[in-house]
């Protein structure tokens, strides 16, 4: 009996420590939980670059066109030059029927003739008047008459020449020739075509400088003003790169595109051949610098924009506003809320709250996040 007693004393303590250990395990349970750090990815903005790059594609061409034409009219009967072929000047490119134009030199010449024969005539008659009147045998004004009607056939030989002068130029213009080295860029007109004076038939582009022309929207043609320089790249060779020259902006806008001719003088290099794709760079300041951060690090709190910055000394998370400018194809442009060195969680948005302890997982990787999607933050 004393046994039994003595066992039903000793209960209610066991129950006790149970319970007690049953407790502390709990509280153990609790503190755990409440210490779980979790790892999250970051974004570190770093500080943003001062200039952007703008980068435009043009073709190569020479700097002077010439668009030649015949200076008569006519039917063109010849054509001896091709697109693409070299010429020097005083080579024939084509030619027009000259038959109308010799034979107004046949006729010019013959008015010509004829007035030669009037100034002989007449000065044979003007002498016989000197010597008449040198003896007094007719008055003066027979003289007179005699010196005048010799200056007119002088003036009418003197015009008829000018005349076959003329014939015998519109003759040598039925020939259309090169005045300058170049290349042939463009035939206008063809054998049968006739023609007018002035009419383009042949364009040929002069040896010499090159440039490359490009279309400037009207948002960055600012940038572009005479004596800036740029780099030139070409797509045919990598390694090829020029320092060009921007040379002649345009004073209006294009009506149909809306943009801007820019042309960039080249210096003389044998590499680069007419026709070229080439790719002109230029540095501009940033006016207005945005910080690029993924989509996925956007979040929203209270109908706010926010973004969780971690606080490197505590290892928390806490939530900031920020102004959203634009959305791009490479995440989201921020105007405001963010400077060089905040740390930004980038993924796993939904599960952050204030003050969470975390830790940063995985190694350092490289992202595109700043103003002009230039290289200015990175993954962790």
């Amino acid at each position: 009996m004393s046994l039994s007693n003595s066992i039903l004393r000793k209960l209610p303590v066991a129950g006790l420590i149970v319970a007690a250990l049953g407790l502390a395990g709990c509280s153990q349970e609790k503190a755990e939980v409440k210490d779980i750090i979790r790892p999250v990815k970051v974004v570190e903005i770093a500080q943003a670059h001062d200039t952007r790059t703008l980068s435009y594609s043009g073709s190569v061409r020479a700097r002077t066109e010439s668009a030649l034409a015949f200076r008569v009219n006519g039917k063109i009967t010849e054509r001896l030059v091709d697109i693409g072929q070299h010429v020097v000047p005083g080579d024939v490119l084509a030619r027009i029927d000259p038959t109308d134009y010799d034979l107004s030199v046949k006729s010019a010449q013959a008015a010509l003739d004829a007035a030669e024969r009037q100034v002989e005539t007449t000065e044979l008659a003007r002498k016989r008047a000197e010597q008449l009147f040198a003896k007094n045998f007719a008055p003066k004004s027979q003289l007179e008459q005699a010196t005048l009607t010799y200056d007119q056939a002088v003036a009418t030989r003197d015009s008829a020449r000018s005349s076959l002068d003329q014939a015998r130029n519109q003759v040598g213009y039925t020939d259309l020739k090169a005045d300058r080295d170049g290349i042939v860029t463009a035939v206008n007109a063809d054998v049968g075509q006739v023609v007018g004076s002035g009419t383009p038939v042949v364009t040929v582009a002069v040896d010499g400088e090159k440039e490359v022309l490009i279309a400037v929207p009207e948002m960055e043609i600012a940038e572009f003003k005479p004596g800036k320089l740029v780099k030139t790249g070409f797509w045919s060779d990598n390694k090829l790169t020029l320092d060009g020259k921007v040379r002649e902006v345009a004073g209006s806008a294009d009506p149909q595109s809306r943009t801007f001719a820019v042309r960039v003088s080249l210096p003389n290099d044998q590499r680069v051949l007419l026709g070229m794709t080439a790719n002109i760079e230029a540095s501009a300041a940033n006016e207005k610098q945005l910080v690029s951060i993924p989509l996925s690090a956007l979040a929203e709190k209270d109908s706010q924009s926010i973004v969780w910055t971690v606080d490197r000394g505590a290892d928390t998370v806490h939530a900031r506003p920020v102004k959203v400018a634009e959305f791009a194809a490479d995440g989201v442009r921020v105007a405001e809320g963010l400077k060089p060195g905040d740390v930004v969680v980038a993924a796993g948005t939904q599960f952050m709250t204030e003050n969470l302890k975390v830790k940063l997982a995985g190694g350092v990787a490289q992202q595109s996040a700043s103003a002009g999607g230039d290289d200015a933050s990175r993954l962790r």
